[in-house]
């Protein structure tokens, strides 16, 4: 079944996941808890000169196997992209990649680092004042 095969991807995230570590002079963070499941993910972004496209990114915390791979996924995803195109990322996006049906709280679980980039790319919505852009 095609299910497998989506599963073994999800562990091999979940055991090394890519782009996981810290991020030296990150421009932009955000970090969303779970606090159904208790994952916990900080996404950093560290933009090119021009402020418009996604130099290295990194991602840091803990969680469930589909929390951790959504976010290794993620995060793989945007890399070297230009935020207007990782601003049109949708949950479906993402719940795509994983690639198996979820319920509603393991939906949750999948979706933490999309909230995390959520906040990254919309620091208002969290509460911040907005980056002023590249020194």
């Amino acid at each position: 079944m095609a299910w497998d095969m989506y599963q073994e991807v999800i562990l091999q995230h979940y055991r090394s996941p890519k782009n996981f570590g810290p991020l030296e002079g990150a421009t932009l963070t955000g970090e969303e808890i779970n606090t159904s499941c208790g994952d916990h993910i900080t996404l950093r972004l560290k933009l090119d000169a021009s402020g418009r496209t996604i130099d290295a990114v990194r991602f840091s915390g803990d969680g469930c196997a589909i929390s951790m791979a959504g976010a290794s996924m993620l995060t793989e995803k945007i890399a070297g992209r230009p935020l207007e195109e990782v601003a049109r990322i949708t949950r479906d996006d993402v719940l795509g990649w994983l690639g198996i049906p979820l319920s509603p709280v393991r939906i949750k679980c999948a979706l933490t680092g999309f909230s995390a980039l959520g906040k990254a790319l919309h620091p208002a919505s969290r509460g911040a004042a907005p980056p002023s852009g590249p020194a």
